[in-house]
């Protein structure tokens, strides 16, 4: 990735984070992911008093881009408020493998640490589209 899209993706994850709902746990999340047009879409965690209700940033901004009418994403860049760089949980690793099993993912960790993965190595032998392939035989 260029160190344009790099700022651009640094740029909204950090403006969403901003506006990030973290009341229970203080720990606010902002996600940028880059469509295959090319274009960048935010998105904050929104926490519930019901936890399993609350949305993390990053299916927040896959949501915000898939509105957009974006359909691959090709990285995914996250900022917490920990100096070190936070990975996407479980879920959000799962939802975006839907995306672009092979996309960048890049961690930045409020003391300016920078990480950088492919979500195959966050998530090797995802469940995804392919299991539902028509049946042979």
């Amino acid at each position: 990735m260029d160190e344009a899209t790099f700022q651009r993706m640094l740029d909204a994850a950090r403006a969403a984070q901003a506006n990030a709902y973290a009341p229970y746990s203080g720990f606010r999340v902002g996600a940028a992911v880059l469509g295959g047009s090319g274009a960048v879409f935010g998105g904050c965690n929104v926490e519930n008093a019901s936890y399993p209700v609350s949305t993390c940033a990053e299916r927040g901004a896959i949501s915000a881009a898939v509105a957009a009418g974006e359909k691959a994403i090709v990285a995914v860049l996250i900022v917490g408020t920990a100096a070190d760089p936070v990975p996407p949980c479980g879920f959000c690793r799962q939802a975006l493998s839907e995306f672009g099993a092979s996309m960048q993912v890049v961690l930045v960790g409020e003391g300016g640490v920078v990480k950088e993965r492919s979500l195959a190595d966050l998530l090797p032998e995802a469940f995804g589209p392919s299991f539902f392939a028509p049946r042979r035989g």
